[in-house]
């Protein structure tokens, strides 16, 4: 199976879908519906291991990837999601070079990194591949990805990208509007001007952009690189629908 990184690094826009546990037989449905990866929110949804590890294996059944957003750099929880399988970690609040080159540290093994190494976790097969493969397979494969939410990250994007080691960003609109005293998100006309910006330093860089969406029609929209439908937005829009078939039908 091709990687989510290399698949990056081949052009491709892999789809994918955001997601709170517990949530098993949707990481189960997405599979089943063919989309490439599932990223799993444990920044704002829980960051329990053994439901982490569930859904994992439910992913990998059908051979998508999961990626796992962490509260902020949090070395620990790095370590063990990619240990139990995540093909990479997504990092939020990630406002200067310096900070994206901790979560980086965190990531990966040496010598890039200072990441933990273990051959009878997940990730080495128990012990069934060597050192050496494992941590080939790391470095070839493991996805770094940083998120810029306020407005020094955004200002700073030019040397968190520069940073070795950082795969790809995500401009975080939510908490950049929040940041900038503002309400109305990405529709801002001041947050598009900064997820603009962090867009265009990506692609200068020679990095990946992940973009969050809503639905097909934004995903066509989005920028090219890994695109995750925001399923609770999804989920929400349909049972909205749902709910006023009834009264449609009546009129």
């Amino acid at each position: 199976m091709t990687s989510l990184k290399t698949r990056l690094t081949q052009g491709e826009s892999p789809l994918g879908v955001l997601l709170r546990m517990p949530a098993e037989t949707l990481v189960d449905l997405a599979g089943v519906g063919g989309l490439d990866f599932v990223l799993i929110d444990c920044e704002h949804g829980p960051a329990d291991l053994l439901a982490l590890r569930a859904h994992i294996d439910a992913a990998t059944v059908h051979g998508a990837e999961v990626l796992v957003r962490v509260g902020r750099n949090d070395s620990d929880l790095i370590l063990r999601a990619l240990d139990l399988g995540a093909s990479g970690i997504v990092v939020p609040h990630v406002d200067d070079a310096a900070a994206a080159r901790r979560v980086v540290h965190d990531a990966h093994y040496p010598p890039l990194g200072d990441r933990g190494f273990a051959q009878y976790s997940r990730v080495g097969r128990y012990g069934a591949i060597s050192a050496h493969d494992q941590l080939a397979d790391a470095r070839a494969n493991t996805l770094v990805i940083v998120m810029i939410e306020t407005q020094q990250g955004v200002d700073n994007a030019e040397f968190i990208l520069a940073v070795e080691g950082v795969d790809a960003v995500m401009a975080g609109p939510a908490d950049l509007s929040v940041s900038l005293g503002l309400t109305g998100g990405v529709d801002e006309p001041a947050v598009q001007v900064a997820v603009d910006h962090v867009t265009s330093e990506a692609r200068k860089a020679g990095r990946h952009v992940l973009t969050i969406v809503g639905g097909p029609e934004k995903a066509v929209e989005a920028p090219p690189g890994l695109v995750a439908y925001n399923l609770a937005a999804v989920l929400l829009e349909r049972f909205r629908h749902l709910a006023g078939a009834r009264d449609s039908a009546r009129t």
